[in-house]
């Protein structure tokens, strides 16, 4: 009777019940390979019962006079037998009792399944997840080169180039907007919030008076101010006159709203036109007293700070500041589709040059292939003892009779031959020491 049927997956000899990783399927693959394997039993087991009835021929014969030969091919065939017999016994104890009787040190491989996956876990661990072992194997094998060669090549930019803009695209279609706006805001307003920005306006503000690159603005202004006098004289007048007091006659009035239009227009006039007007020289000096007190000055530059914290909190700047995502990533996703585009233009030439640099740069050779090494031996170093727990504990939860049929399925064929290899040179030696005995005994 099976002594394993009706366990779950996961359960079987050796090993108890394990439940979380797969069991070690039977397929109709491995059915096919255990008929093969069936077959050379057959053979290997036919040519155990020729050399017996060799046997029994030869010693008849033998006994029946035939002549020393009879003796020889008896000796042989004993040979033959004993070796294929302790062969058989060899391989069949590596998966079952031999004819089921339950003699210690047999059935193998489903009674220490555990072990054996226990030691494969070790022997895997020391012998090829050393760090002396990983970078021997990728020193050897030149990664930076042959990056480098791969990537020279313009259809395997090509390629990488389409690969990263599907994964780019990929993963802003997998972001929530609400999330990523939120990430965003926050980071650009701790970063506002944490630098103060006082020292550095003030810094450029200098540089800039002092490069006169301030004076395109001022002649901007200035001309604006006359436009818009020329523009709205009677707005000036019927603004002076209604600031008058309401005793003085209106003719007076007028007469003075019109000075004062002709006052304002006339001064606007020769700073629009008078590059050394003394008005341009007052802006200047305000200027320059206002960058110094921003680097310098301990309440201008807190005013500043309150101002920039009020500026950034506002609802308003939020608002753009999340809004701004959703355009970065229509943009970004738009430029990834499109095989033309700059963004991925830009990429492929990238990844040609880097790839021409990698090809033929040592020292860039010699760089990539030391990242690609401390990134490696860091994962096997770090994660060692999973990757061979993992090996381990797979095995152990194999259903010892499956693992036993498979492994069987796998290499039953090649160890038949053992069988045969077992009966053929059993038989020479044989034959050899009855040829040795008989001399010495002649």
């Amino acid at each position: 009777m099976n002594r394993t049927a009706g366990k779950e997956p996961g359960e079987g000899g050796g090993g108890g019940r394990r439940t979380g990783l797969p069991s070690f399927a039977y397929t109709e693959a491995d059915a096919e390979k255990q008929r093969g394997v069936r077959r050379m039993k057959l053979f290997a087991t036919g040519l155990l019962v020729f050399v017996a009835v060799v046997f029994a021929l030869a010693t008849w014969a033998k006994s029946a006079g035939a002549g020393p030969w009879a003796g020889y091919v008896a000796a042989a065939a004993e040979a033959g037998m004993v070796g294929a017999l302790a062969d058989w016994f060899a391989v069949t104890a590596l998966f079952r009792h031999p004819l089921g009787v339950p003699i210690p040190h047999t059935a193998i491989i489903p009674n220490k399944k555990d072990q054996l996956g226990a030691s494969l876990g070790s022997f895997v661990g020391e012998n090829f997840l050393s760090e002396d072992v990983v970078r021997a194997r990728l020193r050897s094998v030149g990664v930076g080169r042959r990056l480098g060669d791969w990537l020279s090549e313009p259809d395997h930019a090509d390629r990488v180039t389409s690969e990263l803009s599907t994964a780019l695209r990929g993963a802003l279609t997998v972001l929530r907007d609400s999330d990523v706006q939120a990430v965003v805001g926050e980071a650009i307003t701790r970063r506002a919030n944490s630098a103060e920005i006082a020292p550095t306006v003030g810094k450029t503000l200098e540089k800039v008076v002092g490069d006169g690159a301030h004076r395109r603005a001022v002649d901007l202004i200035a001309a604006r101010a006359h436009d818009w006098l020329v523009a709205h004289e009677a707005l000036v007048m019927d603004t002076v006159e209604g600031g008058a007091p309401g005793w003085t006659p209106r003719f007076v009035d007028r007469k003075v709203g019109d000075r004062v239009y002709r006052e304002l227009l006339r001064y606007v006039t020769e700073m629009r036109d008078a590059p050394e007007h003394p008005a341009r020289g007052a802006i200047d000096r305000f200027l320059r007293d206002f960058a110094s007190d921003l680097q310098s000055d301990t309440e201008t530059r807190a005013r500043v700070e309150r101002l920039k914290s009020d500026l950034v909190s506002r609802t308003e700047v939020q608002d753009v500041i999340a809004s701004a995502w959703s355009s970065v990533r229509t943009m970004i996703i738009s430029a990834a589709e499109d095989d033309r585009s700059e963004l991925r233009l830009r990429a492929r030439a990238s990844l040609l040059s880097l790839g021409a640099r990698l090809a033929t740069d040592e020292r860039l050779q010699s760089k990539v292939d030391g990242w690609v090494e401390d990134a490696a031996v860091y994962v096997v170093t770090t994660y060692r003892g999973e990757i061979t727990s993992l090996i381990s504990e797979t095995v152990a939860s194999w259903d010892a009779e499956h693992t036993s049929r498979k492994i069987e399925a796998h290499i039953g064929r090649d160890l038949q031959f053992i069988r045969i290899n077992g009966t053929v040179v059993g038989a020479l030696a044989g034959l050899l020491i009855y040829t040795v005995a008989h001399g010495l005994g002649g």
